[in-house]
């Protein structure tokens, strides 16, 4: 499961998720990836689940990047417990996502491959998402 090997602090306050994101929004390591349309917290394990199925598609062909990483930590107070007494314990750790924000790119398959990969990917993610592909994109006639 994704997550920091050592913090700085070991809470964080919870932030506004407001605005479409300014950075991570463009296609840099491959031709095809998926882009949030809607802003979240992401955890590890939705984002290993979507990754275990993009990878098992794609029959360990070609390559994939995940472009978010879950360093927010995230606390809990326990169940029945009363007001106050300070902030609760960290339970795990999440990523911030914008509008925008593209999460997953992949290379070196078939453009077919490729979108039927990334949508099994994206039924795993809590939010809607949309397939796009580079815009110098030619698919190689073999």
């Amino acid at each position: 499961m994704l997550q920091p090997k050592k913090t700085t602090y070991r809470r964080q306050q919870k932030g506004k998720m407001k605005g479409n994101a300014q950075r991570g929004n463009q296609l840099v390591f491959g031709s095809f990836g998926i882009k949030a349309m809607e802003e979240c917290w992401m955890t590890g394990r939705q984002l290993e689940a979507a990754r275990q199925a993009i990878v098992r598609y794609m029959k360990r062909e070609g390559q994939i990047w995940i472009r978010v990483f879950p360093d927010k930590p995230i606390t809990k107070k326990p169940a029945e417990v009363r007001m106050g007494k300070g902030k609760g314990n960290p339970e795990g750790f999440v990523a911030t996502i914008n509008p925008g924000r593209i999460i997953f790119e992949a290379e070196g398959v078939p453009l077919e491959v490729a979108k039927e990969a990334l949508r099994l990917g994206a039924q795993k993610l809590p939010i809607a998402t949309k397939f796009i592909v580079r815009r110098d994109y030619v698919e190689e006639l073999l």
